[in-house]
């Protein structure tokens, strides 16, 4: 059994679509006392740290006893030098939208896949991060506030859902698709196997 460590609705719905069996444990991480530099080494981090918080909670009992491994994720977009999380409230969600419209940003997501309870002897954990390079839409100053006033940029790494009301804001990407929904599934895929 997989063992999440992650909070977010759009992981848990991607595992449950690729027919992957898991349970979730939410890491309690304080990711504002996590920082780098670089945004790759800093979503690897923050996916590490989770996943390490959930994998010392686990007992040697239980439903526990039944978990081969725990990931942990993280999201960032990274577009002109900076590091854009979710918006803090919509007035900095519809700025940045105006600084993106029209460009390319990359999204970075840190895997962590760390041995579980039930793990083999050959299990292996496994930290990377994941990027994709997302074109968004020329929108109008009409089109990004009617956008952002429903608020769901509000709950989403750099400002927008690809799978929701924001896959019609993107243009294209070059890169993982369910890496921009917050977990690539091709990855885990090949760590799983």
């Amino acid at each position: 059994m997989l063992l999440l460590a992650s909070a977010s609705p759009a992981r848990r719905r991607l595992l449950e679509q690729a027919g992957i069996p898991h349970r979730v444990m939410v890491s309690g991480v304080d990711e504002d006392g996590i920082h780098a530099d670089d945004p790759r080494e800093l979503v690897q981090k923050l996916a590490q740290a989770k996943a390490s918080a959930v994998r010392e909670r686990l007992g040697a009992g239980g439903d526990d006893a039944s978990v081969t491994a725990v990931l942990g994720c993280d999201s960032v977009l990274a577009f002109d030098g900076e590091v854009f999380g979710k918006p803090a409230d919509a007035a900095e969600a519809i700025a940045r939208w105006q600084r993106m419209r029209g460009r390319w940003g990359e999204l970075h997501t840190g895997h962590c896949l760390l041995a579980g309870p039930a793990a083999g002897p050959e299990a292996t954990d496994r930290c990377i991060a994941v990027t994709t390079r997302v074109l968004f839409a020329e929108l109008t100053d009409a089109e990004l506030e009617a956008y952002v006033s429903t608020g769901e940029p509000l709950q989403c790494a750099g400002g927008f859902a690809l799978e929701g009301r924001g896959g019609s804001c993107v243009e294209r990407l070059d890169g993982c698709y369910s890496n921009v929904i917050g977990l690539s599934l091709p990855l885990l895929r090949v760590w799983l196997a």
